[in-house]
């Protein structure tokens, strides 16, 4: 049965209290001195009077109803919501870490400047590129720097370029970054297969191509077969091609985008490098450029001068300025260095191949009772749909709600856009054999549902806190928070 969300109210017994405060030290006729009376309270405020207990307990169920990847499984798509180990956040909360300002003597930030130096070398080599700023504190930031390093350098060349090649597969955040750098987004049609049209790409390229924004694997979860070709395209038309590493969690190790003919690509360190992903942040987004476009990075650039200590460089006449206050999110570069340190290089390529494997483990134990639109291996993550479900009346909404019933975060549904009715599964690697053999049998089980009774699908989900809501109304008019009068 649900409990009702307004239970704390309905604990509340008069003269009951949960802490006992202090008498106001200042007197009370002082207040109208020190405080405007449009300011005071005329009449206590409308608060439950319940015990500590109550309130304590209260407030414990609640926190326990949030779910996350510590709770569960959670394959939400595109997102590689994947564990993150706890060692790494002891070292970003080390005093010495998170107790320094950022306007510090450099000279007494050594260790910190060197964090951040070794960790540019490192994500450079991962990426293959020659030069890394770590500026960015988000995956959209990440973008919106290397479109501008783009145009910088178009513009330094004395070519306004103002197109960027979008596919139409592409995370919504890679037309909305071109909009905010204050260029054009040229949509492309997929191929059927998923993958880049190359006819399509070479009639869209021209004199003002900028670039090319692409994700590879792609948001379908698909390696693009033809990425040399690509970027030869889009080259030899005078544009860049930038990376969206989004989904770096299935090449990391394994591939380079730099190596691909890539000029620019950012990292999301919060999806692949060990910062717990999700509630808005923090994040980073660094941003690796091959030479042509060092010069023109955010400063300041940390680099390590000829008597070996380390420092900020602003002499840097064609940088595109700072892209954020100070020098990033400096807590996820520390998680960052500390996972790429204890993984090794052995250590990410198994990471990137047990996402794969696992991805694909999902996807052939499923298709047989959910329809896959590409018949193809994926990469870290699966595309299937609800069409073999649809003449039930069950859509994917319904089958990510009827998960919740059984303890499991629902997939990404509906995206990418251009697949109908998309449930879009990412099992990361760090998800053992056993659970995704129980996300699997729960899936099947769904599934026979939906053949035999779909109505329990359809008022899923019927065992937590609050029900099918109203989708619309909920994103559009939402209620936070309880008001006197309100049941």
């Amino acid at each position: 049965m649900r409990r009702s969300a307004a239970l704390i109210f309905e604990l509340s017994r008069s003269g009951r209290r949960a802490v006992d405060l202090p008498v106001s030290d200042v007197p009370r006729e002082d207040l109208h001195t020190l405080i405007p009376v449009s300011f005071l309270r005329l009449e206590p405020a409308a608060l439950p009077e319940v015990s500590q207990p109550d309130l304590v307990r209260h407030f414990t169920e609640l926190s326990q109803r949030t779910f996350g990847v510590d709770s569960g499984f959670y394959p939400l798509g595109s997102c590689t919501m994947k564990y993150n180990p706890k060692v790494n956040e002891d070292v970003a909360a080390i005093p010495g870490m998170a107790g320094l300002h950022p306007l510090e003597d450099p000279k007494d930030t050594q260790g910190a400047l060197q964090i951040m130096f070794n960790l540019q070398t490192m994500l450079a080599e991962i990426a293959g590129m020659d030069a890394v700023t770590l500026q960015p504190v988000a995956g959209a930031h990440g973008e919106l720097t290397g479109l501008k390093l783009i145009r910088a350098y178009h513009r330094h060349r004395g070519d306004n370029r103002t197109q960027v090649i979008v596919p139409d597969s592409a995370h919504g955040t890679n037309p909305a970054s071109v909009t905010v750098c204050g260029m054009e987004t040229v949509e492309i049609k997929s191929h059927p297969d998923g993958a880049i049209d190359l006819d399509a790409l070479q009639a869209a390229v021209g004199p003002n191509t900028a670039a090319l924004m692409l994700t590879n694997p792609s948001t379908l979860g698909l390696f693009e077969k033809n990425i040399c070709a690509v970027t030869e395209i889009v080259h030899a038309a005078g544009g860049l091609v930038y990376y969206d590493g989004a989904n770096a969690n299935a090449i990391m190790g394994l591939a380079r985008p730099g190596d691909m003919g890539f000029d620019v690509v950012h990292f999301n360190l919060h999806k692949t490098f060990s910062t717990p992903h999700g509630g808005g942040g923090p994040g980073a987004g660094p941003v690796g450029v091959k030479k042509i476009l060092e010069p023109f990075l955010p400063i300041p650039v940390v680099v390590k001068d000829k008597s070996g200590m380390y420092c900020f460089d602003e002499a840097r006449p064609l940088s595109i300025g700072r892209m954020h206050a100070f020098y990033g999110n400096f807590g996820v570069l520390v998680r960052a260095y500390a996972y790429i340190l204890s993984m090794g290089a052995a250590g990410l390529r198994q990471a990137s191949e047990d996402a794969v494997l696992n991805a694909n483990y999902c996807l052939t134990r499923l298709r047989e009772l959910y329809h896959a639109p590409f018949d193809r291996h994926c990469m870290h993550e699966c595309v299937l749909t609800s069409k073999k479900q649809n003449p039930q009346g069950i859509r994917t909404l319904d089958i990510s709600k009827r998960l919740l019933d059984y303890g499991v975060h629902p997939p990404t549904i509906y995206f990418p856009l251009i697949v109908e009715e998309a449930l879009m599964i990412e099992p990361t690697e760090t998800e053992s054999l056993e659970t995704l053999d129980r996300f699997i049998a729960i899936m099947r089980q769904i599934a026979e549902e939906a053949a035999n009774e779909p109505e329990v699908i359809k008022q899923a989900p019927s065992t937590t806190v609050v029900g099918r809501l109203d989708e619309a109304t909920a994103a559009r008019k939402p209620n936070l928070r309880w008001k006197p009068g309100q049941q």
